[in-house]
């Protein structure tokens, strides 16, 4: 058999050899992952918070001990997690890559994203994990979760971008999900990009065993970066609040015309937006400074007002329509 009776067939033949060998290039590198654990593993960190009044076991672990991840985020020791891995301890130790540990103490936290900052005084200067912009992540993207799973150490594990702009209807909150394996003791850890970047921490679980099952939530790290920053130079967040409180889309039939609006699920505190409990759950916002009652416009509002702005709703309750002057407040210390 002759392989090449013509120019176009070598050349055929030429063109498949270079996809063949770029394919194989590329997947024998692991698309990069060797190169992207080594680059951002020594920026995270493993976390070990305890009460004072733990009863030691055999193993040396107590009773009250919880296990969890961080982040490396400056070169003298400042370091984000999840509010719920040191929440209610007394005692925060941090292990560094390289086996180090060092006592932290609690600088500042954010309830409503879950993020604390932590600080601790290392001897050598740290290596603060490099951070990418968030907002240009995609689905599908590939993604590695590193973390101190089950409290064995430092873990990675490897998936994609499942959905972006997770909420539960919580306008002060948006998540990453992803497939990556992420279990408990992976909060507070880094979910990083094929290059090595933070995009996201890892933050929680959908699942009804407590255990991996598919579903994982990272908060992006634009808006890690933001809520940390500030954080650090004022000891809490300063963005604008009008309530806590949960939405979800709903059409209905207003005058005989289809409608949309957000319609408002609970409340958890009485703020600004339900005017000393004069609006309940059920209510429906129609409007948000003006502009149709959408998801982006709604966090927009709220994301680019500070304490003492003005947002304005117009707001269906009770078959009736009116219209708030909103004066936000300073998020409150819960």
């Amino acid at each position: 058999m002759r392989f090449f009776n013509n120019k176009l067939s070598r050349i055929n033949f030429l063109i498949l050899v270079g996809i063949l060998t770029y394919l194989y290039t590329n997947m024998s590198n692991g698309d990069g992952y060797v190169e992207a654990i080594s680059k951002a593993s020594p920026s995270v960190v493993n976390i070990s918070s305890k009460k004072n009044n733990g009863t030691r076991l055999f193993n040396g672990n107590s009773v009250n001990d919880v296990m969890g991840s961080g982040i490396i985020i400056s070169n003298d020791g400042y370091l984000i997690t999840n509010l719920h891995v040191i929440e209610g301890t007394s005692i925060i130790e941090v292990e560094l890559d390289d086996g180090q540990v060092y006592p932290a103490s609690l600088i500042g936290f954010d309830e409503r994203s879950d993020l604390a900052v932590i600080k601790i005084n290392p001897i050598d200067a740290l290596k603060p994990i490099e951070a990418s912009n968030s907002s240009s992540v995609q689905i599908g993207d590939q993604v590695i979760a590193i973390g101190n799973a089950f409290g064995l150490g430092k873990t990675f594990t490897s998936g994609i971008i499942s959905a972006t702009g997770r909420d539960y209807g919580n306008p002060y909150l948006e998540l990453f999900q992803t497939d990556a394996a992420i279990n408990p003791g992976n909060s507070g850890g880094a979910l990083i990009n094929h290059k090595g970047n933070l995009i996201g921490m890892n933050t929680k679980i959908f699942s009804k065993t407590g255990s991996y099952a598919g579903i994982g939530f990272a908060l992006p790290a634009n808006k890690m970066i933001e809520v940390a920053s500030e954080i650090i130079q004022y000891g809490s967040v300063k963005r604008s609040w009008v309530g806590d409180f949960r939405v979800k889309a709903k059409r209905f039939l207003l005058n005989n015309k289809p409608t949309y609006g957000l319609e408002i699920l609970e409340l958890k505190n009485i703020g600004p937006l339900f005017n000393n409990g004069k609006i309940k759950p059920g209510a429906i916002i129609l409007s948000v400074n003006n502009e149709s009652p959408s998801w982006e416009n709604l966090t927009s509002a709220l994301k680019n007002s500070f304490p003492g702005d003005e947002i304005n709703f117009k707001i269906l309750q009770d078959s009736n329509v009116e219209d708030y002057k909103v004066v936000t407040e300073a998020i409150p210390i819960q």
